[in-house]
């Protein structure tokens, strides 16, 4: 476990830089304006207005779709009044954003952010758009790999292109799907490459797109997305992966705390419960670890649970998880012992998404599952057949389900963006 003392303590520069840099614009507490959510853990709090249906097989719950072009995996950005969504057509070689109008899916623009460059090969699974927009409302941000590199970009709320930046070189081995994280004045990147270059992780400005920090990651093939989170009492973004996890500072990237406790290639984000972190992997190991947040490296439990793609759920003192193999597990998180294991079925890649003590899980086949879950047992709430594909994991916002589903006739396979409700 390496600590580092110098990144456990801002300097006064810093503390300058940010009591100048703007402020993050208030975003609804019902918006989904990024990857896992407003709280980037998977969850949300149910209110009369944040209830979303448990129940598909009536088709009044389906009150919007949208035909999307191409294929990719990017899950949906709620923010404000838009829907942001990213796509990949390898037939016409674009790479675009969409916003459509959040009550009824209309389509407002389309931005083509690049074209060509789709030339690398990757996994069959994987899509050449699967990350996440990211929106502090005023810009949407999102990544792309293009060509041989990784370029985050930025969008006006009108569709009009604003910065491009170029992050690292990147080798393609699975696929590329880390989103970008809005926090304070930054947009943070992560891009892990296994390529001679190796990868990076960098803080942007999140007005102009220039590079206020970045560090170099050792050349291994990793998924992560960069997370930020409350833990030990301090703000630490979290990466784990390339055989171990990490905290840095996200106001300027220096190392907080590393220590081994991950495999290889992880695509999970990190979860915590305030005490500890959760992370998971699935190359060349399975595992699932519990690690004190606290800059110790001490590593509280660990499993050999295949929890390689679905992120994890914290709640009350217990973690919650749907492993790649269609099972739902939930463990003591502070101790790691089982309490229940229950089969759904099918396999997934999509993350579940948790309402109160519900979780919406969706599987490859374009299955939906509500279930809820308590310490000593889960009860199956609803399962229903909504699509023959789904990769992408389900954004909720102001009791509505917004979701990127395939439907297949033949050798034909198209997307579809669905709005469900009550």
């Amino acid at each position: 476990m390496r600590l580092n003392p110098d990144g456990m303590k801002s300097t006064r520069l810093f503390q300058i830089v940010l009591a100048l840099a703007s402020p993050l614009p208030s975003l609804p507490a019902s918006d989904w304006p990024w990857w896992r959510g407003p709280q980037r853990n998977g969850m949300i709090s149910a209110t009369p207005d944040q209830d979303p249906p448990v129940d598909f097989a009536d088709s009044r719950s389906v009150k919007w779709t949208v035909d999307l072009p191409g294929r990719a995996h990017g899950s949906a950005c709620v923010a404000g009044d838009r829907v942001f969504l990213p796509s990949a057509d390898e037939t016409a070689k674009t790479q675009s954003i969409h916003g459509f109008d959040r009550a009824t899916g209309r389509l407002l623009w389309t931005t083509v952010v690049h074209r060509d460059g789709m030339n690398q090969k990757s996994n069959r699974k994987e899509s050449w758009a699967s990350a996440t927009p990211a929106c502090d409302g005023e810009r949407v941000y999102m990544s792309f790999v293009h060509g041989d590199a990784v370029f985050t970009t930025a969008l006006g709320l009108d569709g009009k292109q604003l910065w491009q930046t170029r992050i690292s070189e990147f080798v393609i081995h699975q696929g590329y799907g880390a989103s970008p994280a809005v926090w304070e004045d930054l947009v943070i990147v992560a891009a892990d490459s296994k390529g001679p270059a190796g990868g990076a992780v960098c803080g942007l400005d999140r007005k102009t797109g220039a590079v206020v920090w970045k560090k170099a990651r050792e050349a291994k093939p990793n998924y992560t997305s960069p997370i930020i989170l409350e833990a030990a009492g301090r703000t630490q973004l979290f990466l784990s992966g390339i055989d171990k996890v990490t905290s840095l500072d996200p106001r300027d990237g220096r190392v907080l705390w590393e220590t081994a406790g991950a495999t290889t290639e992880c695509v999970t984000s990190t979860v915590t419960d305030g005490k500890r972190i959760f992370t998971s992997g699935g190359y060349p190991k399975n595992h699932v670890a519990a690690i004190l947040a606290d800059g110790s490296g001490t590593v509280a439990w660990e499993s050999k649970e295949r929890v390689y793609v679905p992120s994890m759920l914290v709640r009350e003192g217990h973690l919650f998880a749907v492993l790649d193999s269609g099972v739902a597990a939930c463990w003591d998180a502070a101790t790691g012992a089982e309490k229940w294991k229950e089969r759904l079925g099918g396999t997934f890649s999509a993350s579940p998404v948790m309402v109160n003590d519900r979780v919406y899980a969706a599987n490859e086949s374009g299955e939906i599952f509500v279930f809820r879950v308590a310490p000593d047992r889960m009860e199956l709430l609803g399962r229903h057949k909504i699509a023959d594909e789904i990769f992408a994991t389900p954004s909720i916002a102001d009791g509505r389900i917004y979701l990127r589903v395939a439907f297949l006739e033949g050798e034909r396979r198209t997307e579809k963006l669905l709005c469900l409700g009550r």
